[in-house]
């Protein structure tokens, strides 16, 4: 929130400043706290401008008020364009410079917010040359031109020598002079001023025209894209006025490439938690584009890093520091032997008095007094050649400091120009070491198939000599079922020859039973007959079997069930004994 409100107080000051608060407080209060969102509070802001002493509307007396009842309420959620194009409109009108200009207003009010984000942190607020020169780099390199150093060069020393920097109604005509833009036309240079404005201000790193893949109905729309540090946009037209839709970015998001299927090319997948989000882009060259912007907002967002541009803006910022501590470090050490100086100018002053004092008394004196006079006039003539040589000396390392110090800044530039060197080679080095992880994929693919496809082979392999062995196995398995088979089945045919002769022997022995038994039913039947006739009230109980008799095919068996179980049991036994 301390970076938001120094922002805020930038764009503040130059509307505070341009207006007469006696009349225009109000005014600007009101307007402050309607584009930021904050609640209005009448009774604070009559008590504040109340018309008499103890409300007084000085800059002391407005700034608690600014920042107790307005600053500290801010949220952040208000639209910055609109909260600096109020501000601007307070104070353009009666600072914007009178003569024609190459740019349009808008295009001013875009320079003017980007000197805010640029200037100084410390009023009346200026631009030092070295962020003029990153701002005047930035729109030729937005206009394809050439940045001409030796020019700027010149301007840098010719501004050097009046003041420290330009206020903001300064580098709108040096900008709006076409001084460091020449050759190119209104229109060139207002899109360049606006893919600034758009980086700086909107923190946009990248947009322009892809196809999106629909969630629902799977058809692909044509959606102009705007990334941020956080978030990407997808609209309808680059006109911004029709938002579908929101990517957010956090560090858990992912960015993959995707080869071209139905019909679509140049296609890359963005996972987040929540949604997967399918974009093709116009070309090659547009989809590396913005896989690598996206990959590095993620990793700066993973890392807790700003944005470019800002982490940027710091690191000049702290570089300027040191050289500034460094060059007062410098002075104070000029000031030290410049006053170390003038102490032996005041000794040698005191000298030289003395020497007059004593030549005075030397002349009234004798030879011998003359003399001495004349030892000590040349001893402290040695001693003020020995300090104009010790002067002298200083100074020369006075000139080589300054020309050390030259150096080093020259050397600061080098620096800048290699970093950006480095950040070429380093994007290079990223795309290289991409095709590389393609390459060594590819080719692990490969190895993957190539071993499944062995390991499948030696399996079959494997396979057919199990079932070799198996074969050779069920064979010598059959084999022997087949002899043990043949063997039972002649045991079972003995056994079948031994049953035929038990049967046989037994129908014998029933046809012996069944003609005892007609035999004795005759006799028995004869008996009755003979008994009923002579005594017909006596009646013969006949003898029986307790057990009921078994029928065969035969007629009634010869023996009774449990004589037949007793017989198969036995067959078993024996049927068992010969297996």
């Amino acid at each position: 929130m301390v970076g938001l409100k120094e922002e805020l107080l930038k764009s503040i000051w130059h509307a505070f400043t341009a207006l007469d608060l006696d009349r225009s407080g109000k005014v600007l209060s009101h307007n402050l706290c309607t584009v930021l969102n904050v609640p209005h509070d009448p009774v604070a802001l009559e008590e504040h401008f109340r018309d008499d002493d103890e409300g007084p509307v000085s800059n002391q007396g407005y700034m608690p008020y600014l920042n107790k009842f307005i600053l500290e309420k801010v949220q952040g959620n208000f639209d910055k364009v609109e909260f600096n194009r109020m501000c601007w409109t307070l104070c353009a009108k009666k600072n914007l410079s009178k003569s024609p200009l190459l740019i349009s207003d808008e295009d001013a009010f875009k320079v003017w917010v980007i000197f805010n984000f640029l200037s100084e942190d410390k009023y009346p607020l200026i631009i030092v040359p070295e962020e003029i020169e990153y701002l005047l780099k930035k729109i030729t390199e937005a206009m394809g031109a050439g940045w001409q150093q030796e020019q700027f060069d010149h301007y840098k020393i010719a501004l050097n020598t009046s003041r420290e920097g330009l206020s903001a109604w300064e580098l709108i005509d040096l900008i709006g002079s076409g001084q460091f833009s020449k050759g190119m036309d209104r229109q060139t240079v207002s899109m360049a001023i606006n893919e600034v404005f758009n980086e700086l201000i909107l923190d946009i790193l990248k947009q322009g025209y892809m196809l999106k893949k629909g969630h629902k109905r799977k058809n692909w729309m044509e959606r102009w894209f705007v990334l941020k540090p956080n978030i990407i946009s997808y609209y309808v037209s680059e006109d911004l006025k029709e938002k579908k839709g929101d990517i957010i970015l956090d560090g858990n998001c992912c960015v993959e490439a995707l080869p071209d299927k139905d019909g679509k090319k140049c296609l890359f997948l963005i996972k987040c938690l929540d949604k997967t989000f399918e974009i093709s882009a116009s070309d090659k060259k547009k989809k590396q584009e913005w896989i690598q912007a996206i990959q590095n907002t993620v990793s700066l967002l993973r890392a807790g890093s700003a944005p470019p541009h800002k982490e940027a803006r710091q690191k000049r910022k702290e570089l300027r520091q040191k050289l500034q501590a460094e060059q007062e470090e410098l002075e104070r050490q000029m000031r030290e032997l410049q006053a170390a100086n003038e102490n032996k100018q005041k000794e040698l002053e005191t000298v030289r008095k003395q020497l007059e004092a004593a030549a005075a008394r030397a002349a009234e004196e004798e030879k011998k007094r003359l003399q001495t006079q004349v030892e000590l006039q040349d001893r402290f003539s040695l001693e003020l050649e020995r300090e104009k040589m010790v002067r002298q000396k200083m100074e020369e390392q006075v000139a080589q400091k300054s020309s050390e110090l030259e150096q080093y800044l020259q050397r600061v530039r080098e620096l800048e120009e290699m970093y950006k060197q480095l950040q070429e080679a380093l994007e290079d080095e990223k795309q290289a070491r991409q095709d590389e992880e393609t390459v060594r994929k590819l080719q692990a693919r490969l190895l993957e198939e190539e071993t499944a496809k062995r390991a499948e082979l030696e399996k079959w392999h494997l396979q057919q000599q199990q079932t070799i062995q198996m074969t050779e196995a069920e064979k010598q398995e059959l084999e022997n079922q087949r002899m043990m088979k043949e063997q039972a089945l002649q045991v079972a045919m003995e056994q079948l020859k031994q049953l035929e002769l038990e049967r046989k022997e037994a129908l014998e022995q029933y046809e012996e039973v069944k003609k005892k038994l007609e035999t004795a039913a005759n006799n028995t039947k004869s008996w009755k007959d003979k008994v009923a006739h002579h005594e017909g009230l006596i009646r013969l109980i006949e003898p029986g079997s307790k057990n009921p008799h078994l029928i065969t095919n035969w007629g009634p068996a010869a023996f009774t069930e449990a004589e037949l179980e007793q017989r198969q049991r036995s067959w078993k036994g024996k049927k068992a004994t010969s297996t």
